[in-house]
C-alpha cells in the first residue's frame, strides 16, 4: 500500500492524521491524491522493470478524488505515463464513497473494466448496508483495525468479523 507521509523541515514528522483531513478540507487532496497515484504506478513499474516480483499496489482514493468527473481520465493517465498493467493496482474506497451510489457504481464499473482491483479500505466504519455490497464491483474488503485490534479479547468484535467474512 502507498502510505503518504510528511517530513517538514522544521515541525519534523507530521501525521497522515493531521494533514490529511486539513487536505480534504481545503480541496488540496485532488493533488496531493493525483500525485501519490503518479509516483505509486511509476515506482511499481520501476520495481518490476528491477526485477521485482509484479505485485499489486494498492492507493486510498478520498471521496472528494473519487467524485472528480475526471477520475477515470486521471487514473488511465497515470497508468500510461508509468506503464503499470491496470492488475498491479488497488483504489481503496471507502465507505463513504458508497453513500453516492448510483454514481459509485458507474464509476467502480469503469474501473473494474480497466482491470483495476477495487477494495472497501477500514470497512464497517460508516453506516452502510451490508446489502449495498451486493451492487458493487470489489474485490475485496478492509475490515477496519478498530473490530481486528481486540477480536481475541472481545467476543463482539470477533463475531461481527466472523460475520463479515461469511
Amino acid at each position: 500500500e502507498a502510505l503518504l507521509r510528511w517530513h517538514h523541515p522544521e515541525w519534523g514528522q507530521i501525521s497522515p492524521v493531521d494533514f490529511i483531513p486539513l487536505a480534504e478540507e481545503t480541496g488540496l487532496i485532488i493533488p496531493i491524491g493525483e500525485w501519490v497515484l503518479n509516483e505509486a504506478c511509476r515506482q511499481n513499474k520501476e520495481w518490476q522493470n528491477l526485477g521485482y516480483p509484479h505485485l499489486r499496489m494498492a492507493v486510498n482514493i478520498s471521496s472528494r478524488q473519487f467524485k472528480q468527473s475526471n477520475l477515470i481520465e486521471i487514473v488511465s493517465k497515470a497508468l500510461q505515463d508509468s506503464g503499470l498493467e491496470p492488475q498491479y493496482l488497488e483504489l481503496e474506497l471507502t465507505e463513504s464513497i458508497i453513500q453516492d451510489s448510483k454514481y459509485a457504481i458507474e464509476t467502480m464499473h469503469k474501473l473494474k473494466t480497466m482491470g483495476i482491483f477495487l477494495s472497501i479500505d477500514d470497512f464497517g466504519t460508516g453506516y452502510s448496508s451490508l446489502s449495498y455490497l451486493k451492487l458493487f464491483p470489489i474485490d475485496s474488503l478492509k475490515i477496519d483495525q478498530s473490530f481486528t485490534r481486540n477480536m481475541f479479547e472481545n467476543t463482539k468484535d470477533a463475531a461481527l468479523i466472523h460475520t463479515i467474512i461469511t
